[in-house]
Parts: structure tokens; C-alpha cells; sequence
């Protein structure tokens, strides 16, 4: 990471980029803005923000990079359709504000989505730049940030358009970005929005699977509260299937149900030593350090702190946990990967802020086996030396062992990353649906309605794992399809 005296040098090298080209009026000499980062040998030790935002200079030099084409394709690439040169071509003008108002015609957690989602393989993999320059994209997410950011800091927050009320209730399951984003445009329409949430907070995975200094929780908080003034009811504490059930839903009145109940259900490798004491899910690992406080030692369930953890696996939510775990004293943070850093789906950003805060790689390398100490407690790992072979059904590379090469790895704590599987609950509680052998709801991938005319349903619980954005754009699928549903039977 560089000092500060270095991130102000490559500041002023920008300006100097942009002074010149403005004097060309070549938009396309003007390099890419770079985010300003928090140094990784403070951050990692806080949970502060790493990412540190635009500048309003720097976002405005940034915007006029937009060459604002006739045929947008950064809009079809973006799962939730956000007009994306209209709020560019707003913040190049200055116009913050109004950029934000565009934002949230689309889109219900703009603040959210410039922060975490992939824009990398979304809306920027379709820039003009990407695809015909083969130069970097405009930063897209970094300009989206800036313009909630300043929204919110502006005090001046607005709210989109809302239809009159129609009477007409409805019932979210799971306030995770799905709901969130199916019960913001439902309210639009002039819906009655009720969204249930099983647990005693607000936001779903935003809320216990990404940690602060990647979303800090105020921003969440904000975002749902600004739904809630838009006219959304939450409901905490209240587990569909348990609580509440389908029947009860509909003799409380409600005409259409929404499920986004996402995927909590963990998968582990079933290794021999995988249920010693210090190896855990990383669902349960995030999910306690932040919603639960357990990274304090006076909370009622407080989690283990190890000194040398091992994460196994090479996603967003695997970085989020190795990070964490570097953040809550780790010594030796390890990322054991069974493919190479090429094939690792976690973003490239996360990657980059993971190696900057002392993570250590090991990939092609996979876990046979755990062993413990003579109290039950995991002690070291065995891990299998791992080759690429012909690519399988998913594009990359499948890893191959190679016979006879195995190593020991010395560790005191295990969180296993390996994927999830959707939350049961709806699934064995709900009748008239459909499951998939995976354990998904089966929906209409066009309207996202399932075999029971009233419910809809989107995000992991459909997806089996999904982006936080292409949740959001099934929740807003399922809306228009709902509403074109409703009111059809209303003529």
C-alpha cells in the first residue's frame, strides 16, 4: 500500500492527466480514477472502511470518461438496469443529487451495491472502453458510491416516486437484498409491503455475512430506513414456516408472497476430523463475529480467536472471514484454495486488499484430513498438492491431485468455505411449490412466480448463491411480474 505522501503524488499525476486531455478533448486519455484506501498496516487491525471513497474532484474527472453512447451496454449488463449514463452524465455536471434520485429509480440499495457488488463482471465488463478500447472501464461502482455517499452526507435524502396506496397486501420472507429490492418497488407501485425477518436485525446477508470494513452497518441501516419511509413495514424476530405460517400469511389477507429466504444452510467437505473443536462453517463464523458480537470475550457467545486459521475456499465470503480472522489477532491468516488464484471467484479487489493485509495463499492445495490435540481441539491439516486438468462444466480448470504429495499445516482454527445450500425452512413448510434436486424453490426464470400463482420467489433460495445484485435483480423481476399478476386479476 502506498504512504500518504505517495496516493497524494498519484492524485496530483490525475489532475495533471485530466488538465491535459481536457485540453485535447480526448475523454479516452484520461487514465482511470483510483480508489483511495485506508493503509493496510492500520486497517488491518480495525474494522474501519477500507475503501475510502471519491472525491468530489475526483469523481467529476472520473465521469468524463463516460463517452455516453448511443447504445448504452453498460445498462444490459447491469442485473437491476440502473441508467448508468444518466447518473454519470449527472456527476460529471456536478449535479450529485440528482445522480443519487437516478440511481434510486432502479435501484433500492445504491449506497450497498457501489461498495460490494462484482461491477468488474457486471455493467464495467460492458463499458465501451472494455469492450471495443480494451482499455480499463469507467469506474462505474466507485462513481455510484460517491453519489449515495454524498447523498446521505448532503442530509438532503430523497425518495422515489410512490403510486397511491391500493389496499393491497403483501408478504416478504428474509430482508436480504432480494426482499429488500422486490419490497422497494412493490411500495412504488402502491403495494402494502410487509417484509418478516427471522432474525432481530435488519438486512440479511448485508447485515451478518459482509464485514464493516467492507459495508460498514450504518450504511444498511440507512439504506432499509429509507425504505421504510417509502412505506415498507419490517417485521424482526418472526421465522416463516415457524412463526408464521403459509396458511396464517393468507388468512392475514396478504395476495402475494414473496420468498428470499437465502441459502444459510453451510456445506462442508466431509473430511475425517472436520467436527473437532475450532472448525467451523463460514456462515456460523461471520454470522457471530457481525451480528452477534462475538469478537468481544464478554459476549454471551463469544468465538474462538486462533492465532494460526486456515480458510478453505476462494470466494468473496472466504476473503471476508480470512480478513476478519487477520482483524481479531490471527498471526498466520491463511486462504487454502484448491485451484489457482486465476480460477478464484472472489473479486480481484478483495484478492488485492487480502494480499496487502498479510493473508497468505495457498493454492492448489485441497484438505484431506483435520487432527486434534488430546482435548478434542483441531491441531494441524493435511493437505493434498493439487494439479489443473481439462476444464469442467463450469469453464475453469478441474484440479487434479497429484498422487503422493502431501504436506501438514500447523493450525489452531478452521473456518470451511466451501458453498451453501438454501435454507430448507420454506421449502418443507410451503405447499403448492416446487423443488429442484438442489434443494432451490423452481420459479418461471422470467417472472420468477413458482408453481403456486401466489408466490414468487428470488435470490438464493432460487440461485442456490447468487451476488448481492443478481439477487436484487430476480427481487425486481418477481415485482413487475407480481404487480402485472395482481392487477391482471383485478380487471
Amino acid at each position: 500500500m502506498m504512504s500518504d505522501y505517495l496516493q497524494a503524488e498519484r492524485a496530483q499525476e490525475w489532475r495533471e492527466a485530466l488538465r491535459n486531455t481536457m485540453k485535447n478533448k480526448d475523454r479516452t486519455a484520461i487514465p482511470r480514477v483510483k480508489m483511495p484506501e485506508a493503509d493496510p498496516q492500520v486497517r488491518s487491525h480495525t474494522y474501519d472502511e477500507v475503501n475510502m471513497g471519491l472525491t468530489a474532484e475526483l469523481a467529476i474527472g472520473e465521469a468524463h470518461r463516460c463517452l455516453d453512447c448511443v447504445n448504452p451496454t453498460c445498462i444490459t449488463g447491469c442485473p437491476v438496469e440502473i441508467n448508468i449514463p444518466k447518473f454519470v452524465k449527472n456527476i460529471e455536471r456536478g449535479e450529485f443529487l440528482e445522480a443519487a434520485r437516478t440511481l434510486k429509480e432502479t435501484s433500492a440499495l445504491p449506497a450497498v451495491c457501489g461498495r460490494v457488488c462484482p461491477q468488474e463482471r457486471q455493467c464495467e465488463s460492458q463499458c465501451f472502453y472494455t469492450l471495443k478500447l480494451k482499455k480499463e472501464p469507467v469506474a462505474i461502482g466507485y462513481l455510484e458510491r460517491f453519489a449515495a455517499d454524498y447523498e446521505r452526507q448532503s442530509g438532503q435524502i430523497s425518495l422515489p416516486e410512490i403510486a397511491p396506496s391500493n389496499g393491497i397486501k403483501i408478504a416478504v420472507v428474509g430482508s436480504g437484498p432480494a426482499g429488500l429490492a422486490f419490497a422497494g418497488d412493490m411500495v412504488k407501485f402502491g403495494y402494502d409491503v410487509t417484509v418478516f425477518e427471522a432474525l432481530h436485525e435488519l438486512g440479511g446477508v448485508l447485515r451478518y455475512g459482509i464485514p464493516e470494513f467492507r459495508l460498514p452497518k450504518e450504511i444498511v441501516d440507512i439504506e432499509i430506513d429509507g425504505l421504510r419511509k417509502m412505506g415498507v413495514k419490517f417485521e424482526t424476530n418472526c421465522i416463516i414456516g415457524k412463526t408464521l405460517s403459509q396458511e396464517d400469511l393468507r388468512e392475514e389477507g396478504y395476495q402475494g408472497i414473496f420468498v428470499g429466504s437465502g441459502a444459510g444452510l453451510p456445506n462442508f467437505m466431509n473430511i475425517p476430523g472436520e467436527n473437532l473443536i475450532g472448525i467451523m462453517s463460514c456462515n456460523e463464523y461471520l454470522t457471530r463475529v457481525n451480528l452477534m458480537q462475538a469478537a468481544d470475550p464478554e459476549s454471551d457467545t463469544p468465538v474462538h480467536m486462533g492465532k494460526r486459521v486456515a480458510v478453505i475456499g476462494g470466494g468473496n465470503t472466504a476473503m471476508d472471514a480470512v480478513r476478519t480472522a487477520r482483524r481479531l489477532g490471527a498471526e498466520k491468516a491463511m486462504i487454502i484454495y484448491r485451484r489457482s488464484e486465476e480460477e478464484m471467484p472472489a473479486r480481484i479487489e478483495e484478492i488485492k486488499h487480502a494480499r496487502e493485509e498479510g493473508i497468505e495463499f495457498y493454492t492448489l492445495y485441497n484438505p484431506l484430513r483435520y487432527e486434534g490435540d488430546e482435548r478434542g481441539r483441531v491441531q494441524r491439516m493435511l493437505l493434498q498438492r493439487m494439479q489443473l486438468g481439462e476444464p469442467d462444466p463450469s469453464g475453469r480448470r478441474r484440479p487434479v491431485a497429484i498422487e503422493g504429495d502431501t504436506v501438514w499445516l500447523e493450525v489452531d482454527e478452521v473456518i470451511v468455505s466451501v458453498g451453501v445450500s438454501p435454507n430448507p425452512l420454506i421449502p418443507q413448510s410451503f405447499s403448492g411449490i416446487e423443488i429442484t434436486p438442489r434443494g432451490t424453490i423452481e420459479v418461471n426464470r422470467e417472472t420468477m412466480q413458482t408453481a403456486d400463482q401466489m408466490i414468487f420467489a428470488g435470490g438464493d433460495i432460487v440461485r442456490g448463491g447468487a451476488t448481492v445484485i443478481l439477487a436484487m435483480g430476480d427481487g425486481r423481476k418477481a415485482a413487475q411480474a407480481m404487480h402485472a399478476h395482481l392487477q391482471a386479476g383485478q380487471s
